[in-house]
């Protein structure tokens, strides 16, 4: 065969990706490569490795709520439960919010789901459209900016800033809406920053949402992670006047250490929860039926369990904000909630190419910011969801590490 007729390798391998590309749906392309999946498959593969990546509690589960778990596998309860969650749950749910924050609830105001990640994509992927637009704070969960834009939706992003803290400016806020916006993401505490809302903030969005007719989906996951002992937590449920245009969005994962559960929940309008319970049926159907029963457990039982997790976060927290200021290079601030900081790097790092760096010549993982950033790539989240001797031991290499870099 002469050489001109030979197949071209780089040609047959280029069709094959058009092919494999062409596979998938286009709004598949509108999810990125998860810089924390990258980090902590690269970490899997090594040795000695101090965990400050994933966003999830090192804290055990209270004994009552396992218990429970196990109690409902033994009893039998492995089936379905009714598709907007099991009534136990529901009514539990119900009395605990109507207690905390003084609302008249019912039961039809809830939908249990797969965990705040169903609720979420049930909220964002049922409203985005081509044309409405979803103001999102930079940085931001790295969830919400994917789903919107997987249904055509536009983000308009309103950035926070590590001088103030990284608190949410609501005239910013206010001055980002205008003819298409359809609604404004909130996060309070915030995934990445561990900012705190004060009511001032959530009140003044909340109040321009309603004269305007946008939507607020306020993902509340961390929101007994209040470190702050004389913070009172803003929940869009304590701030609004009603919920016609008001999604809240929770669940056990954090506040009692119940993530690998998988239980979540939607808050919202008697109408707005009746449409979503129809999308929740084509998605996840139910939630885990045994870790209801443990949900139930958890809002009923006993809350020292929580109060004790929130001081060990507390101190956690005030130790690694004096370790990120002992750090060269690393610019912190004091998060006011969650298990999380978000310190800066110099102007002109990639945090990137740092934190693959960091992970292969230290051993720790960290998650660099461009995960949660559109717009500054100079910075890392560090979770001190870890023991506080791993934390100590993660700074005893962190700082000497970051001495010698050349910036």
């Amino acid at each position: 065969m002469p050489d001109s007729a030979k197949p071209d390798p780089a040609a047959t391998q280029k069709v094959k990706y058009r092919k494999t590309k062409a596979r998938w749906h286009p709004a598949m392309q509108a999810i990125p490569v998860p810089g924390i999946r990258r980090m902590v498959n690269l970490a899997a593969t090594m040795k000695d490795v101090i965990h400050l990546s994933i966003g999830q509690p090192d804290l055990p589960t209270p004994q009552h709520i396992i218990d429970a778990y196990i109690d409902a596998l033994n009893a039998g309860q492995t089936g379905y439960t009714m598709d907007a969650g099991l009534p136990e749950l529901l009514v539990a749910l119900r009395d605990y919010y109507n207690k905390r924050y003084d609302r008249k609830l019912t039961r039809d105001n809830i939908l249990i789901t797969s965990g705040a990640t169903e609720a979420m994509y049930l909220a964002l992927s049922a409203t985005s459209a081509p044309g409405r637009q979803f103001i999102v704070t930079d940085p931001s969960f790295l969830l919400y900016a994917p789903l919107i834009r997987m249904n055509g939706g536009e983000v308009k992003y309103v950035p926070t800033h590590l001088e103030n803290n990284h608190q949410l400016d609501p005239d910013e806020v206010i001055a980002a809406m205008g003819p298409r916006t359809f609604a404004v993401v909130l996060n309070s505490p915030n995934n990445p920053t561990g900012a705190v809302y004060p009511r001032e903030t959530i009140e003044a969005i909340l109040e321009e949402c309603a004269y305007r007719g946008i939507q607020v989906y306020s993902d509340e996951v961390y929101d007994h992670l209040v470190l702050d002992e004389d913070e009172e937590y803003a929940s869009v449920l304590r701030c609004s006047v009603d919920l016609d245009n008001i999604m809240c969005i929770s669940s056990f994962s954090k506040t009692f250490s119940m993530a690998g559960l998988r239980v979540g929940w939607v808050i919202s309008s008697q109408a707005t929860i009746k449409s979503l319970r129809r999308y929740h049926m084509f998605t996840t159907s139910v939630a885990n039926t045994p870790a209801q029963y443990a949900g139930v457990a958890a809002l009923t039982g006993d809350q020292q369990c929580v109060r004790d997790m929130v001081k060990i976060y507390r101190e956690r927290r005030d130790r690694v904000v004096e370790l990120v200021e002992q750090t060269p290079h690393l610019t912190g601030y004091k998060p006011g909630g969650a298990f999380f900081i978000f310190p800066n790097l110099p102007r002109h790092v990639n945090g990137s190419d740092l934190a693959l760096r960091m992970l292969k010549e230290t051993g720790v993982c960290t998650v660099p910011g461009d995960a949660f950033c559109e717009h500054n790539a100079a910075t890392l989240r560090l979770s001190f969801s870890a023991p506080m001797e791993s934390l100590e031991e993660a700074f005893s290499r962190i700082i000497p590490w970051m001495k010698k870099q050349p910036f």
